[in-house]
């Protein structure tokens, strides 16, 4: 018998104990869905909880419905990472009617969230159970105490009863472990379902859940949105509870990780924000800006929203470019203003975000990681480039510039090193100047909104992370680093009809004036084999604008469906 490291042991336990509690559930979770499973299903989360509240809903029959697809999406995806559905079952002792002296207690008030299934990321601690973030070495680990989020969601009423599965440390373009093997998405398997929220978008989709709270460092929630037909905004740091999740870079303040949910339906996404802001979350998380919701109404009044066409380093896809000229094109026709915006570089922000990120030089991200453990293609690289001597870096970054001519590249090369303390002062000196570029850029257009795609692709081809890059989620990390609340929304998918390359697009001036980045991520886009992916639309307020971001991307739906472009998701 062959020598198994502590690593494979503990991928096999976890899995095991998965597949156990998978197999531990009534064979009526292994049933389809039946007629009054569906009329769960179409519940909005309003009409959830006012029924769970008034009792002519049981937690058994939501969990029943919701159940069902959480094992069939277990099936065809392999997003789960924790079953906590029979906990979830347990009848909850009543709290008695009167008081130890006789009097009646008075009735407590209906709660905001009574009866709604939330899935939690495996980032994010419950307490009893592992929080892996992926890496095979926090198993058996299980948390001490709840996270914030999860503690305001108890409180609430709502039934938290699976967590979702992520890529070892939350960074990469694809979610897939050693821990948990790879999470597909729903709408093909050969494709990504997103990273590193992956497990939760491939949930969604398939109706597994209501909500789930996913985490977001550089697109985390918005990417598997995009990639898989869903609803998910990231608000700025300070509004939504974050106490308890563990982020990819620990300590790391100058590019914060948030916490952030994500729906199948953006009335079940605003209702969310609305009633997580009305428990209060700065009771229950001191990092949590005391800021109450703020009600917005912009159904009647014409807005001016700026389109951001290019990053500046991978140019949007055919796909992607076409989705973005439906939204331009449906707002104006509603009388709203649409202007093109070139905005302050974005590989300049960019860049300093990344020398922020791994300044530590990659300690805070690769110390979990075990010596036989497969990262993401994307991480395995950026380890390679810490790793390289800073004199070989300049060079290669000379080469690239005499050889290629790509600025984006070379400069990622000649500065993704480890930082001194006086260093990473300088580079937050930098951000802070960068971002005060961009509030004077928008403070002159007075934008109510900007327009972006969230990537250059659709959801990219299992295993083609390494050619995509981390550098191509520009379009999403670049409001990270400003700290700008951003939404995603669904629009439309691919046709290979309409979103195939020109013939011989290799082979044409525009590719090879592309930089090797935009190559990398271009050489796997294939319309016809991308058929029937989602596509989304990333729309973006200011910092603490989160009201209002939802607001827009309300606005922009409702333009699509007033031109007859209202998006229908594919039913699993």
């Amino acid at each position: 018998m062959f020598f198994q490291s502590q690593h494979r042991r503990d991928c096999a336990a976890k899995q095991e104990e998965r597949q156990k509690t998978l197999d531990g559930l009534s064979s009526s979770f292994f049933e389809p869905c039946t007629e009054s499973d569906n009329k769960v299903l179409d519940l909005s989360l309003s009409e959830l909880v006012q029924r769970h509240n008034a009792g002519s809903l049981s937690t058994a029959s939501i969990l029943n419905a919701y159940g069902k697809k959480v094992v069939s999406a277990q099936k065809a995806t392999n997003c789960l990472a924790g079953i906590m559905i029979q906990e979830a079952l347990v009848p909850k002792v009543p709290a008695p009617s009167t008081g130890s002296d006789g009097t009646d207690i008075p009735e407590q008030p209906a709660k905001l969230l009574s009866g709604v299934p939330v899935s939690i990321k495996d980032c994010i601690d419950i307490e009893g159970y592992d929080t892996t973030v992926g890496y095979s070495s926090k198993v058996n680990h299980p948390a001490s105490s709840s996270a914030a989020i999860v503690r305001l969601l108890h409180d609430a009423g709502a039934i938290a009863h699976v967590k979702t599965t992520v890529p070892p440390g939350l960074l990469g373009m694809e979610t897939s472990s050693d821990l948990f093997g790879r999470t597909s998405n729903p709408y093909n398997e050969k494709f990504s379902s997103g990273a590193s929220t992956g497990g939760g978008g491939a949930l969604l989709a398939y109706r597994g859940s209501v909500i789930e709270i996913g985490t977001d460092l550089g697109g985390s929630i918005r990417l598997p949105a995009h990639y898989c037909g869903l609803y998910a905004m990231r608000s700025s740091i300070g509004r939504f509870p974050c106490q308890g999740t563990h982020p990819p870079v620990p300590g790391l303040e100058t590019v914060a990780t948030t916490s952030a949910p994500m729906s199948r339906r953006l009335e079940d996404l605003e209702e969310f924000w609305k009633r997580v802001v009305e428990m209060r979350p700065w009771d229950y998380d001191h990092t949590c800006v005391p800021l109450p919701w703020r009600p917005v109404n912009l159904q009647e009044t014409k807005l001016k929203f700026g389109v951001i066409w290019e990053d500046g380093i991978v140019s949007p896809s055919p796909a992607c470019r076409r989705t973005l000229e439906w939204v331009c094109d449906a707002l104006e026709k509603q009388g709203h203003e649409v202007v093109d915006f070139a905005p302050p570089s974005i590989p300049e922000g960019l860049n300093a975000g990344f020398q922020l990120c791994f300044g530590d030089g990659g300690v805070a991200f690769f110390g979990a990681v075990r010596k036989d453990e497969k990262l993401d293609p994307v991480m395995v690289a950026i380890k390679s480039l810490l790793g390289m001597p800073l004199w070989l870096k300049k060079f290669l970054a000379m080469i690239t510039r005499k050889t290629t001519g790509d600025e984006v590249w070379a400069s990622m090369l000649e500065t993704i090193h480890l930082k001194s303390p006086a260093e990473e002062r300088v580079l937050v000196v930098s951000r802070d100047e960068y971002r005060e570029k961009w509030h004077q850029a928008w403070e002159d257009e007075r934008f109510d909104f900007l327009l972006t795609v969230p990537h250059s692709l659709p959801a990219i081809p299992a295993g083609t992370a390494e050619k995509v890059t981390l550098i191509s989620a520009a379009y999403t990390m670049i409001f990270n680093i400003l700290d700008y609340t951003a939404g995603v929304l669904p629009v439309s998918f691919v046709d290979r009809q309409l979103d195939g390359l020109p013939k011989d697009f290799m082979k044409s001036s525009d590719y090879k004036n592309m930089g090797l980045i935009s190559k990398g991520a271009y050489s796997v886009y294939d319309a016809d084999k991308m058929h029937g992916l989602p596509l989304g639309v990333q729309v973006v307020g200011r910092r603490f604008e989160e009201e209002k971001v939802l607001q827009g991307m309300k606005i922009v739906e409702d333009a699509l469906e007033a031109c007859g472009r209202k998006f229908i998701p594919r039913e699993f």
